[in-house]
């Protein structure tokens, strides 16, 4: 795992080393065990590296196959490079490392641009192709990785976050009008390509980007969700089967394909309590389980250790209990948005950050359970969806959206105003989807969507800020494959959930397979008060905020008046949510570090 950037020069003049330079001490953090740089009269590429895979420094990056003309800068893990490194040795090809680097580079010198579709796993990668004059962006099936770039007619930089473009330079940062109205609609989701800031866009999930050095810019999808019909042979006890296999493959190759230890973060739910049984029962006799809590809130308990406790009695696990007060929740927030490549809204951001600091202590990586909800319907809005009326937009908005288009022109200033973006989006997206079954529709648009620019984007960001991996099995694309294909009923069964709910009986404490479905506890910036209000009214009434122009300052006082019962359909805070992006733009755009 590690941190990639670079700049392809698109006029008369050398690639600029000053801004590689800069680019690399942003995202040291990604990778703190080397830098790594390649320059030449077109072309800079540099990397951090965080060595998990193949420790000695014959895997170190940027990665130059001379004979080929090519060069390599990768951010990931491939679980299947044992295997692509036998057919490629099979093929002719030698090898000089003993690492998963080496084999993306000649899985493209065998392949060319269909390589993409033979790597399994997460990964974000550019590669210099000399002979074709050519520089290929890939960005892997679930967009785990983030690759981000800029373009202009000199030229063309990419990088593992925008703080890294914007520390280059030459970035226009004024606000993308329809990305700020799916920010404040789609709970924070701005999709590929757009971001928030005109000048930066990110490459889709699944897709090969080809820049040509004269400036020629071509795109492709290299792979597919499919979302036919299930298949009528099969019984549930087929599908439960079939999901068991596929998630034991899915962990397996997440704890196996590593030359460092690899933990779990032990949330206390269904999903991260699975991954720990699952390892336990196929050799992992010495777990390391790490859980976080925060204070209690009159309304919402700030822990959910009563249920990681009960997996970690049965298992046995080397267990490590980290509390945190609010203070230190306050104290270090504006680290944590340092560290978003966007604006995020999700409340568990803070938790994350901060549940990382102290892991990364004492593993390099874990396996996390995101991507279990929303490739297997756990959320509360599914079944609302699906019993609901009306259009797919009308169904989804009703139950999903954190403000309708009314709201958001209450909310922005006339400058900032538009059509309803999203609407238009959603439902383009869920028609899109071929399939009769209204919510694995639902479920397709979240999974290739929704998903990668909010839960999967927030774990890569907060876990990386300390040089730690997190993997996602819930996420491999087989697994997301089969569940894609298996009845919603069957999904939704049980409030959702039910193949994996039916995977642990016996594995897991019942109590933890039936207890209402719960989110990560972050109540201090759910239900706002004390000193965590005057901090987002401060930001909110500050200079730099009112002369942004975003906020009609009726809306902002309206939130401010009653901020613990202003919140959205999902939940979350809405002045959290007009804070946390103001903040964002305040330490990152106004005043970069």
């Amino acid at each position: 795992m590690c941190g990639i950037c670079g700049e392809l020069k698109l006029d008369a003049g050398p690639p600029d080393r000053a801004a590689l330079g800069r680019m690399l001490k942003r995202l040291e953090r990604r990778g703190p065990d080397h830098e790594g740089r390649y320059v030449d009269s077109r072309v800079a590429f540099g990397h951090r590296r965080l060595s998990v895979i193949d420790l000695s420094d014959a895997s170190n990056q940027p990665w130059v196959d001379a004979e080929r003309g090519l060069v390599l800068v990768f951010n990931g893990a491939i679980y299947n490079y044992r295997e692509l490194r036998s057919e490629l040795i099979d093929k002719g090809f030698s090898f000089s490392s003993e690492g998963d680097t080496e084999v993306v580079l000649k899985a493209y010198a065998a392949w060319g641009e269909s390589f993409a579709t033979r790597l399994h796993g997460m990964f974000a990668l550019a590669i210099w192709d000399s002979r074709q004059q050519q520089l290929l962006l890939v960005r892997d099936r679930f967009g785990v990785k983030p690759l981000y770039y800029s373009h202009d007619h000199q030229r063309f930089r990419f990088a593992s976050s925008t703080q890294a473009l914007l520390a280059a330079g030459n970035v226009d940062t004024a606000i993308d009008p329809v990305a700020l109205h799916h920010h404040f609609t789609l709970h924070a989701v701005v999709p590929a390509p757009r971001t928030l800031l005109k000048g930066v866009r990110k490459l889709s999930p699944a897709h090969v980007l080809v820049l040509g050095a004269d400036g020629s810019e071509r795109s492709f999808p290299y792979w597919q969700l499919d979302a036919a019909p299930p298949d009528p042979g099969m019984r549930e006890e087929d599908w439960l089967e079939a999901t068991r296999t596929a998630l034991v493959n899915a962990v397996r190759r997440r704890r196996l394909i590593a030359d460092v230890p690899v933990g779990v973060l032990l949330s206390g739910g269904l999903d991260s309590s699975l991954l720990v049984a699952l390892l336990a029962e196929h050799g992992g006799n010495d777990l390391l389980t790490f859980s976080v809590g925060f204070e209690d809130h009159p309304h919402e308990q700030g822990d959910e250790f009563e249920f990681s406790d009960q997996v970690v009695a049965r298992y046995g696990t080397q267990h490590h209990k980290i509390h945190i007060p609010n203070h230190e929740v306050l104290e270090r927030l504006p680290e944590a948005i340092d560290h978003m490549a966007e604006p995020m809204a999700g409340q568990d951001a803070i938790a994350f950050f901060l549940l990382s600091e102290r892991v990364s202590q004492h593993v390099k990586v874990v396996q996390s359970g995101q991507g279990a909800d929303e490739v297997f319907a756990g959320y509360f809005w599914y079944p609302q969806m699906q019993q609901a009326g009306g259009s797919d937009l009308e169904r989804f908005r009703r139950f999903y959206f954190d403000r309708d288009h009314d709201e958001y022109l209450r909310m922005v200033t006339p400058a900032c105003a538009g059509q309803d973006y999203t609407s238009a989006l959603v439902a383009e997206r869920l028609q899109s989807v071929a399939s009769d079954d209204y919510l694995n529709r639902v479920l397709h648009f979240d999974v290739t969507t929704l998903i990668v620019d909010d839960p999967v984007k927030r774990v890569d960001n907060m876990t990386m800020a300390w040089g730690l991996e997190a993997r996602v099995p819930f996420l491999d694309h087989e697994l997301v494959e089969l569940a894609m294909r298996m009845p919603s009923q069957l999904k939704l069964r049980e409030h959702g959930k039910y193949p994996l709910k039916q995977l642990a009986r016996g594995l897991v404490p019942d109590a933890v397979i039936d207890r209402p479905k719960a989110y990560f506890p972050v109540p201090a910036l759910k239900f706002v008060q004390g000193q965590f209000l005057e901090f987002m009214r401060d930001l909110l009434n500050s200079q730099a905020c009112r002369e942004r122009g975003l906020y009609r300052r009726s809306y902002v006082q309206l939130i401010l008046d009653d901020p613990e019962h202003q919140l959205t359909r999902l939940k979350g805070s809405k002045l959290w949510h007009l804070a946390a992006l103001e903040f964002w733009l305040q330490r990152n755009v106004d005043n970069p570090a």
